[in-house]
């Protein structure tokens, strides 16, 4: 539990301190809460969201500001949102590309067959929930909504990792398959935000820069040092970059790379993913909260563990930008994301996995249930963090997106019935 806490403090408490800050500061005084959400930090031409738009999200008192005829506005929303949160992504890519890559990662191989199955069904669930219930609510409901089914599919790691270690004990395997699938349900978010949620008008050309950083840094920083250091034991190229130039060359890609993302219309947040596999890796995965992850030398952890602290401070910005709903914005999309993550999540990790173990004959790691799948559904349903954002990217600021928002709030519900439905279902603790 040392180490499951230990990742807690790092990247979750200031998180929920910044959400719990966020509710009661949008209930005392919304307005305040709101100026300080969409406050001016560049008025300029090149980054934010255009000057129009941000007027009318800012409201009154807008036009104290001098924008000297500029098109866009860098706001604090957008400067945390879109900006800050790509290192978060990038740590969250960091750790899919290991576990698909690297030798022992948890992705690889058949082991990972019946988890993936599982977070297909806990997608697929989800969304299903979501979208059936609005279109029985009435088609003006549906249509303001719909674009909201996204945000039940999403997965907490960290909490949902330590509530499944609370329900089924540190040793139990169950644990293992749901940190496989929350691992994969990540990746599949990634892919969501980048197709179906874009930030603005599609010009695709512009990824072109962003593949041509990531080619660039890798082909000059990377692959050349170690092939001019073939037959060479102590590897002088490499080692002078590396000394000299450390993670610089990759930081400049990064910046290139958010550029491309931003000018194509994709989500910028993502804007980190095509350099992440051009950064030297370590050679094997030790996994996502291995205590040996820490003394690994390689670039890429290095640069992890240097972001230690930065995303932390993101993170609480994160929470208090984007978790300030007031109680009375409680809606039908709240209800609807609740429903999807409750209901839809449990299901459809059920019928995925059973279908994956029992009639593919894919199996199930030795130990489990089938109806252990039910329990690690209820835990998976705790969307909180990527469901925020999903709401964030799905709906404009208003009614539908602060209801949104609520139903990721609540989410952590999931919690207290994990452990009922463990109980129910008679898991038996088994610690590490």
């Amino acid at each position: 539990m040392y180490r499951v806490w230990s990742f807690l403090t790092n990247y979750s408490l200031l998180l929920i301190l910044g959400a719990v800050t966020a509710l009661i500061w949008a209930n005392i005084d919304a307005h305040s809460y709101h100026h300080f959400v969409e406050y001016p930090v560049w008025f300029n031409d090149w980054i934010g969201v255009d000057y129009d738009y941000w007027k009318k999200l800012y409201g009154d008192g807008y036009d104290k500001y001098d924008a000297g005829g500029a098109a866009k506005v860098l706001s604090a929303h957008y400067l945390i949102n879109d900006m800050a949160m790509a290192l978060f992504f990038g740590i969250a890519a960091k750790e899919v590309w290991e576990a698909v890559v690297l030798k022992n990662g948890s992705l690889r191989g058949k082991k990972a067959a019946t988890p993936l199955f599982a977070t297909v069904g806990g997608m697929v669930g989800p969304i299903s929930v979501y979208l059936g219930l609005a279109v029985l609510l009435g088609s003006d409901t549906y249509d303001a909504v719909a674009n909201g089914w996204a945000i039940p599919t999403a997965t907490d790691i960290a909490f949902s990792y330590l509530v499944g270690r609370i329900v089924f004990g540190a040793g139990h395997p169950a644990v293992r398959f749901l940190l496989l699938l929350a691992i994969a349900d990540d990746a599949a978010g990634l892919i969501i935000l980048a197709i179906f949620y874009p930030s603005g008008e599609l010009a695709l050309e512009w990824l072109l820069l962003s593949a041509f950083a990531a080619v660039a840094v890798f082909f000059i920083f990377n692959w050349l040092p170690r092939r001019m250091d073939q037959h060479k034991q102590d590897r002088p190229n490499s080692t002078w970059v590396r000394k000299t130039l450390g993670f610089w060359p990759y930081a400049v890609a990064g910046c290139v790379s958010w550029y491309g993302f931003m000018a194509s219309g994709l989500h910028p947040s993502l804007g980190l993913l095509p350099i992440v596999p051009a950064i030297p890796h370590a050679d094997r995965a030790f996994g996502i909260f291995s205590e040996a992850e820490k003394y690994l030398t390689d670039l890429l952890n290095q640069i992890e563990h240097a972001l230690k602290s930065p995303v932390e401070i993101v993170l609480f910005f994160f929470g208090l930008l984007n978790a300030g709903v007031a109680f009375s914005a409680i809606g039908d999309a709240t209800w609807l994301v609740l429903a999807g993550l409750l209901i839809g999540k449990p299901v459809g990790i059920l019928i995925f996995g059973w279908l994956a173990a029992r009639p593919l004959g894919l199996g199930i790691p030795e130990g489990m249930r089938i109806i252990d799948l039910v329990v690690i559904g209820c835990v998976a349903a705790i969307g909180f963090t990527v469901s925020l954002f999903f709401a964030s990217a799905a709906f404009d600021a208003g009614p539908v997106q602060d209801a949104a928002k609520m139903g990721a709030l609540f989410s952590f519900i999931a919690a207290v019935i994990s452990i009922v439905v463990g109980r129910l279902t008679r898991v038996e603790k088994q610690e590490a």
